[in-house]
């Protein structure tokens, strides 16, 4: 009996053995197929529970200028969605919720709550709220209606450089300038993103978790500085409003490099609301619009000339007392002059000297020097928009069109081949590529992309630059055509141009629609900023000297020192430039004026003085005129040594006096550019 007992017992230990060694093994063998057969599809079930993943694009990455003030960048803001289907499930009213939300965002209730009773799973309520917006929105906690934040583009210096910059739309995409020349760069590449789900659906980004959306595009390093580009933009529209004119632009380049240190256009707009703004205030003038540069392509013919040997420097050219014939045609000078030597026709800007030179230089050789000056190509600056201007097939020529041609009329260029043009003449005959962007940064700021200076051709001798600079210097000086360029103790060389404008209805060219124009560097020993200024339509006047002149003289004042360039001691001789600038009148005692502090300017006497005088004198102390009537200033206010804030208005009230003669424009309306050629001279 108790044998078998043991027997028996025995018998269960090993049945219980077995059973636990099959358990063992079922458990080894279910571990295996979990572990190791069926470890990567099961790991992949499990992360579907907690994981989401995302396709994100990355931040825009930033615009700055060449020494890193920030010009655009991507800020987050809260924006408003909602799923339809989860607010039906929480059995939450459409029309409920959407008048809540209404109260807070201002947005219509009706189609909000068409939009909440959807059959989706995602519908955008608000974009971009405020931050108020956005805490008011949470403060609901309505199930089903969340905040996303979301990159937004800012422009921190509003309207600086806004033309040149562009903007981007709500989706982050460039729509115009850089923005969108660079798109493609500043957006990045779409990243795949995994992150943590809460148990609400939320996305979470756990601690050692990489947010991809903190990656970025690349950034932008643009050539130009903050500084100079803010005063070419003041200057700029102090001188547009002082002259009533329709609009204008300004490129301040370094002549060395081929770098564009500023791009002005006026009017102004603000890119962060550029929908306020008609698209005309958005046009990039300085490379979009193109115009007849009129005398400021004079230095080029006679660059032209003096390298092909065609006139000497020393040479003296009958100018035919302001008047002569030209294939049947009246060719005229704005004054009459008779024997001029080459200084001499740039100075007085002589149609008739130039347009001699040129026709002993030759059509086809004239063309080619302008081709290779860079007219009638694109700058090849790379930003949208850009044209290349006109110049026409020499083959296409008469005489008459190459006469036309050597003043500039008859064909065509935008403000930025002008700069890059008179560039060649400062930097030695090297025309430059000019440059707008420096160079593109990564999310940590290393370079991945560089641009370097390139010389594009060697468009004349360096001697042959060198001269022409030094007969631009007289146009500067006493007696030549732009003394309002002057610099004190800077020696500036530099061309005038006023020309008519195109009449497009009615032909030839209108009489009243004039465009005025500089162009200059300095200091003209050792040239370091090439600035082209660009007026459109002025009205009160519309010489180049006396509109376009005072603007660069403003720009270059203060951007050489900005520079840390020097005044020179041998241009003395240009601190009397304001005795040949502005008529004193001396019928009353000269006011007292009160003490000036920076920034302010002390109104000067115009009493006595014609127009044109009174604005020249207004404008030289950055001040503006408001103009009723015509003649000559009577009463003026405030009152002459007030001292007020510059861009201030002065009121002026002008009458006409017996024996007052006043310069009127030229009113005939030529039909052809021959006509307008014998009919007109091409004022300087």
């Amino acid at each position: 009996m108790k044998n078998r007992r043991q027997r028996w017992f025995r018998a269960r230990i090993a049945l219980l053995g077995v059973c636990v060694t099959l358990v063992a093994m079922l458990v080894i063998v279910r571990a295996f197929h979990i572990q190791i057969a069926s470890g990567d599809r099961l790991r992949e079930m499990a992360e579907d529970q907690y994981l989401r993943h995302l396709r994100v694009s990355p931040r825009r990455g930033a615009i700055y200028d060449r020494h890193g003030a920030e010009l655009a960048v991507s800020v987050d803001v809260d924006s408003v969605y909602a799923n339809p289907r989860r607010l039906k499930a929480m059995e939450q009213d459409p029309r409920t919720v959407a008048k809540r939300i209404a109260k807070i965002l201002d947005v219509d209730s009706d189609r909000l709550a068409k939009r909440l009773a959807a059959d989706r799973y995602f519908v955008w309520i608000e974009r971009r709220v405020t931050p108020h917006e956005a805490t008011r929105i949470r403060e609901l906690d309505i199930p089903g209606v969340e905040l996303t934040a979301e990159a937004r583009r800012y422009y921190p210096n509003r309207h600086l450089a806004a033309h040149l910059v562009g903007f981007a739309d709500i989706d982050g995409r460039g729509i115009e300038g850089i923005e969108l020349a660079y798109e493609k760069q500043l957006r990045g590449s779409d990243r795949r993103v995994e992150a943590i789900r809460d148990r609400r659906g939320h996305v979470v980004f756990a601690d050692g978790m990489e947010d991809d959306r903190t990656i970025q595009g690349q950034s932008v390093v643009l050539t130009i500085d903050k500084a100079i580009q803010h005063i070419a933009e003041r200057e700029l529209a102090l001188g547009v409003r002082t002259f009533e004119a329709r609009g204008g632009s300004v490129v301040v380049m370094d002549p060395s490099t081929g770098e564009i240190l500023a791009l002005a256009n006026y009017p102004p707009f603000n890119p962060n609301e550029p929908s306020r703004h008609i698209a005309a205030h958005r046009r990039n003038r300085a490379v979009v619009d193109r115009f007849e540069p009129g005398s400021t392509v004079k230095p080029f013919t006679m660059a032209v000339a003096l390298a092909a040997g065609a006139v000497k420097p020393n040479q003296s050219i009958n100018c035919e007392n302001g008047g002569t014939r030209l294939g049947g045609r009246l060719l005229h000078d704005a004054h009459p002059y008779e024997w001029l030597t080459p200084t001499q026709i740039l100075a007085y800007s002589s149609n008739i000297g130039i347009a001699k030179i040129a026709l002993d230089l030759g059509k086809k050789a004239l063309y080619r020097g302008f081709r290779r000056f860079g007219f009638g190509e694109p700058a090849a600056l790379g930003v949208p928009g850009e044209t290349a201007g006109i110049l026409r097939h020499y083959r296409r020529w008469y005489e008459i069109d190459t006469a036309a041609v050597s003043f500039g009329q008859g064909m065509s260029v935008t403000n930025v081949q002008l700069a890059a043009a008179m560039s060649a003449i400062a930097n030695g005959g090297r025309l430059m590529q000019p440059m707008l962007v420096r160079r593109m940064t990564d999310g940590h700021g290393a370079t991945v992309e560089e641009n370097k200076p390139r010389v594009r051709r060697q468009v004349v001798p360096r001697r042959v630059a060198k001269l022409v600079g030094q007969m631009l210097t007289a146009v500067t000086e006493p007696g030549g055509t732009a003394i309002e360029a002057a610099v004190d103790g800077y020696l500036v060389a530099g061309k005038t141009g006023t020309a008519q404008k195109a009449d497009y209805v009615h032909g030839g060219y209108a009489k009243d629609k004039w465009l005025a124009s500089f162009i200059g560097f300095a200091p003209a020993e050792r040239p370091a900023v090439v600035i082209s200024v660009v007026i459109d339509e002025p009205v009160i006047a519309h010489y180049g000297g006396t509109v376009a002149g005072p603007v660069f003289r403003r720009i270059a004042e203060v951007t050489l020192r900005h520079m840390g360039i020097a005044p020179a001691g041998r241009q003395a001789v240009l601190a009397k430039k304001k005795e040949q600038r502005i008529a004193v009148a001396e019928a009353e005692p000269a006011p007292e004026k009160e003490a000036v502090d920076k920034g302010e300017s002390a109104v000067p006497d115009v009493r006595s003085l014609p127009l044109r005088q009174a604005v020249i004198a207004l404008h030289a102390e950055s001040l503006v005129g408001q103009v009723q009537g015509s003649g000559v200033v009577v009463s003026q206010e405030p009152a002459p040594g007030k001292a007020v804030p510059h861009g201030s208005v002065v009121q002026l009230q002008l009458e006409r006096r017996r024996f007052d003669t006043d310069a009127v424009a030229p009113n005939a309306r030529p039909r052809t550019l021959t006509a307008a050629v014998s009919r007109r001279p091409n004022a300087p």
